[in-house]
């Protein structure tokens, strides 16, 4: 097969000669776990490109089984192909797959708790490291929020990088692009949830005097420069992690990961408390 990079609307891709198709890179999901969780999830992959030389590779079965149950193709590719790709942790495997599919504002809000616990949504102010994005998607997840939202502009977007930091996750957890996120606050606000800013400041509520067991929007700020000012002026509160060591600040997305299982944390001790829920979290 013939490949070459091409661009379309400034977003780079693989363009396949003698073919209508041009592939955009923000459609791919690489490497073995990511493309798994998406056929598992039932995602509508186009194809799936595995690299030749992996044909007889046992961890590879599970991913081509489901594949096929799915009817979804596969190519065995050889290494040339992988190689003008961008991503380097592909592991000879890449699947095709539409444009994300992100989630409304207004249907999130209207989907019920299936446990009747409180909502739990993840705010990113204007996150442009994927890598980071990916991490908080990951970590939303597996904690049961309800979603995280992202601005439509000057953050990244649910991309191929993002997928794999994601490690699977953006094909369970949805995720909300919108237009405004201060504009948001207040719609999320009027609906009954509260609004919790990640700061650094003396201005915070240091974390484990922070009721976290309601309704909750937890919002985290841009790598580097943190809430927004009018971000931070519409949220209920903010919140601070203490910090012992001479560091003044956490990665976001170990900042972000830090308030969801606190936040996660305190619902627990609440159910066990009432004898609803799981024992709590340490």
């Amino acid at each position: 097969m013939d490949d070459v990079l091409s661009s379309s609307k400034g977003r780079r891709g693989l363009r396949q000669r003698g073919r209508r198709t041009e592939l955009d890179f923000d459609d791919l999901i690489y490497g073995i776990h990511a493309v798994e969780e998406a056929l598992l999830a039932g995602e509508r992959l186009r194809s799936i490109a595995v690299a030749a030389d992996r044909t007889r590779d046992g961890a590879l079965r599970a991913l081509l089984a489901q594949a096929k149950e799915r009817n979804v193709p596969v190519r065995f590719e050889r290494r040339p192909f992988f190689d003008r790709v961008p991503f380097k942790a592909h592991q000879g495997v890449i699947a095709t797959a539409p444009p994300f599919p992100y989630a409304s504002l207004g249907d999130t809000l209207a989907r019920p708790r299936p446990d009747g616990s409180p909502r739990m949504l993840v705010i990113l102010d204007h996150l442009t490291d994927p890598h980071n994005v990916g991490a908080i998607v990951r970590t939303a997840e597996a904690a049961g929020a309800d979603a995280v939202v992202l601005p439509e502009r000057r953050s990244a977007g649910i991309n191929a990088t993002v997928r794999k930091a994601a490690a699977g996750a953006a094909a369970y957890l949805p995720i909300v692009r919108v237009a405004n996120i201060a504009g948001t606050i207040r719609v999320l606000k009027k609906a009954g949830i509260w609004v919790v800013g990640a700061d650094t400041s003396p201005a915070g509520i240091e974390l484990g005097k922070a009721d976290l067991n309601r309704d909750l929007a937890l919002v985290v700020g841009a790598e580097g420069s943190g809430l927004a000012p009018l971000v931070k002026r519409e949220c209920d509160f903010l919140v601070r992690i203490p910090l012992r060591g001479r560091v003044a600040s956490l990665n976001a997305s170990v900042a972000a990961g830090v308030l969801i299982f606190e936040a996660l944390r305190q619902r627990m001790l609440a159910s066990s408390l009432t004898g609803e829920g799981d024992p709590p979290i340490y």
